[in-house]
């Protein structure tokens, strides 16, 4: 039988998952938590669990706090964000943070039994929801080859660090700021890897980098 430890904040989901949960004799749901402090007051007790299911937005404690602590406490222990957030920003913290699944909280039952067994097992999931979403946005993405590459496609660290902060949002200011640089600088290396891809623009460049596994 599968422990697991619910966190979510709110009354009624909580409630409703366990009841999902219990209805399966897979399952055993051993703590139900509002915060991740109370999740680590529960191990720290002696307790134990299989899966962690988890928000990511919770007072006190965050999803992500929680499971960047948990790391270190029960490496083993198997966590699945369950979140509204669908944006792949939020999916790839998690990831990176130690989670070995995501789901929207729009998954059905059926699947939410999946990925706990799955998870269960040492592998990872992410709900078919997501995945078909990251599919669309890949096969929008032009074919790296349709770049005409020129020069030494080589990128230095600080390219890779600046390209990594134009992907995020940030002006040529504010990289220059974070990296204390100048902005002409910034603005260098942005025209050297342009050049070196071949790329139309800005967005064309980040797009390649991506797809190339060049950033996240």
């Amino acid at each position: 039988m599968t422990r697991i430890i619910l966190a979510e904040d709110h009354n009624i989901v909580r409630n409703g998952l366990k009841t999902i949960l219990q209805a399966s004799p897979d399952f055993s749901v051993v703590a139900e938590c509002a915060n991740g402090k109370e999740v680590i007051d529960f191990l720290d007790s002696g307790q134990e669990a299989d899966v962690l299911l988890t928000d990511m937005n919770m007072p006190v404690m965050s999803g992500l706090e929680l499971i960047e602590k948990l790391q270190k406490i029960v490496p083993a222990m198997g966590i699945i964000v369950l979140s509204a957030l669908d944006h792949e920003k939020y999916v790839i913290q998690a990831f990176k943070a130690g989670a070995a699944g995501y789901l929207l909280k729009s998954v059905s039952a059926d699947e939410l039994h999946f990925a706990i067994k799955h998870v269960h097992a040492s592998q990872k999931y992410m709900c078919s929801e997501l995945s078909m979403h990251f599919l669309k946005r890949l096969l929008a993405m032009p074919d790296p080859t349709s770049f005409e590459m020129q020069g030494d496609m080589s990128f230095s660290s600080r390219e890779v660090e600046v390209l990594q902060l134009i992907a995020e949002g940030y002006t040529n200011q504010e990289i220059a700021d974070k990296l204390f640089t100048s902005k002409r600088t910034v603005e260098g290396h942005r025209q050297n890897m342009i050049d070196k891809t071949g790329a139309r623009n800005t967005p064309a460049l980040v797009k390649f980098a991506i797809l190339s596994g060049i950033i996240t």
